[in-house]
C-alpha cells in the first residue's frame, strides 16, 4: 500500500514537511512498517513556498536583512535556482508570522522589505524573478515595495508618502519614472493562491484585512484608501486593478507587481506542483492525504487542497483531507476531488491552544483517519467475499 502526503503548512504551527512526518508515523502505527509513505512539501504561494520549491528543484538560499512589515529589521531569505532565476517569498520579508502580534496593524505595516529583496535580486543579475504572494501582514497596495524599487507616491501637497496602508487615502500622484531601470529587462512572475480583486467586498481589505489585525473601523478606512489608490492607478496607467484576478493578493501587492511592474500572474500551487512533477508521483499511489490549517470557502479558490484534489481525481487516485479546522464553505472542497475531510481539533478550544497543541492533535487525528481507512478496507474485503 502506497500513500502520498501533500499538505500545506498549518500557519503558525506545522510545516508541510512536519505534516508528512506525522502522517508517516501514524500510517505505520496502524498498518505496519511495510506501508510505503512519501511526503511532498508544497505551498501555494504563501508561507513555505520557498522551502517547497527548493526541496523540489534545489538552488541556493540568499540571506539578507530587510525592513520588516512593522518597520524593524528582519532576517529574510530568497532562492537562487540558477544564475538567471530567483524565487522570492513575500512572507519571508513582510509576513504575518514575522510580525509581532502587538504590531499587527495594517494601517502601519509596509511591504518595503519585499521590494528590497527584489532590488537585491536585480543587483545580483537575476533576470527571471518569481514573487510568491501570501501570508502577508500588509495592506499597503504594494506601495512599500514599489517605493523600495524607486517609485514615488505623493499626497495633494506633493509630499512623498512612506508606503503604508494609512497612506493609500492620501495618494494623489504615482510617479514611476524613477523605478529601477533593470526592471525593464526582467521577467516577473507573480505566484498567488487567490483571485481576489483589489477593492470591494471580495477585495484585499475586506477579505484578508481582519487576519492582519484590522478592526471594523480600520478596515473601513483602509477600504476607502484602497479605492482611492485604485482610482490613481487607473488615472496614471489606464488599467483597472479590479479587472486583474489576484490584484488583491498580499494586501494589494498583486496589483503593484501585476499592473505597475507588468508581472505575469500565475497559480502558486499549480506552479509548485508542476515543479515537483506531481502527476508522475501519483503513479502507483493508493491514497493521497492533503490538508491545511483551516479548510473554508477560500480553499476552493486556487489553494493547495483544491489543486491536489483535482489532479488526484484526474489520475484516478482517491484523496482525503486532514485539516486543523473546518470553516464556512469548507465542505465545498469535496467538489474538487477530496472525498472527505476530518479535523485535528477534537474539542472546544481557543485558536491559541489549538496552535500550541498542534503536533499532538494532528498526530491523534492521523491515527483516527487511518483507523477509519483500515475499517473501510476490512468492509471492502467482506463485500468481495
Amino acid at each position: 500500500m502506497r500513500f502520498l502526503f501533500v499538505s500545506d503548512s498549518f500557519k503558525g504551527s506545522l510545516s508541510s514537511a512536519e505534516t508528512a512526518e506525522y502522517l508517516t508515523r501514524a500510517a505505520r502505527e496502524v498498518f505496519g512498517e511495510k506501508v510505503s509513505c512519501e511526503g511532498i512539501p508544497v505551498a501555494d504561494g504563501g508561507e513555505g513556498t520557498l522551502d517547497a520549491i527548493r526541496s523540489a528543484s534545489g538552488g541556493d538560499l540568499i540571506e539578507m536583512t530587510v525592513t520588516g512589515a512593522a518597520g524593524s529589521p528582519v532576517t529574510s531569505r530568497y532562492l537562487g535556482l540558477d544564475r538567471s532565476r530567483a524565487v522570492i517569498e513575500m512572507a519571508e520579508a513582510s509576513g504575518l508570522t514575522k510580525t509581532p502580534e502587538e504590531l499587527r496593524n495594517p494601517l502601519y505595516t509596509t511591504s518595503a522589505g519585499t521590494g528590497e529583496l527584489i532590488r537585491d535580486a536585480l543587483r545580483r543579475g537575476f533576470s527571471d524573478i518569481t514573487v510568491a504572494l501570501g501570508g502577508s501582514a500588509t495592506n499597503d497596495g504594494g506601495t512599500g515595495a514599489l517605493t523600495a524599487l524607486g517609485a514615488v507616491f505623493r499626497d495633494a501637497e506633493g509630499r512623498k508618502l512612506a508606503g503604508r496602508g494609512a497612506d493609500l487615502a492620501l495618494v494623489r500622484d504615482i510617479d514611476v519614472s524613477g523605478l529601477d531601470p533593470r526592471l525593464r529587462d526582467v521577467s516577473i512572475r507573480v505566484m498567488t493562491d487567490v483571485r481576489n480583486p483589489l477593492t470591494g467586498p471580495e477585495g484585499a481589505t475586506m477579505v484578508f484585512g481582519a487576519q492582519k489585525g484590522g478592526t471594523p473601523e480600520i478596515l473601513a478606512d483602509l477600504e476607502t484608501g484602497m479605492r482611492n489608490y485604485r482610482e490613481r492607478i487607473i488615472a496614471v496607467l489606464g488599467r483597472d486593478p479590479d479587472d486583474l484576478p489576484g490584484a488583491g493578493a498580499a494586501g494589494g501587492l498583486g496589483a503593484a507587481l501585476g499592473i505597475i511592474l507588468g508581472g505575469r500572474m500565475v497559480s502558486g500551487i499549480d506552479t509548485v506542483l508542476d515543479l515537483i512533477d506531481f502527476e508522475s508521483r501519483l503513479a502507483g499511489a493508493d491514497l493521497v492525504v492533503t490538508g491545511e490549517g483551516c479548510t473554508d470557502r477560500q480553499s476552493c479558490c486556487g489553494k493547495v487542497m483544491q489543486a491536489v484534489g483535482e489532479r488526484s481525481r484526474k489520475c484516478g487516485v482517491p484523496a482525503v483531507g486532514l485539516s486543523g479546522s473546518l470553516g464556512e464553505g469548507g465542505l465545498g472542497i469535496m467538489d474538487h476531488g477530496i472525498a472527505s475531510v476530518i479535523t485535528s481539533v477534537a474539542a472546544p478550544m481557543t485558536p491559541e491552544t489549538a496552535i500550541a497543541k498542534a503536533p499532538d492533535l494532528y498526530y491523534s487525528a492521523a491515527i483516527r483517519m487511518f483507523r477509519f481507512l483500515g475499517t473501510g478496507m476490512e468492509m471492502s474485503r467482506k463485500f468481495e467475499k
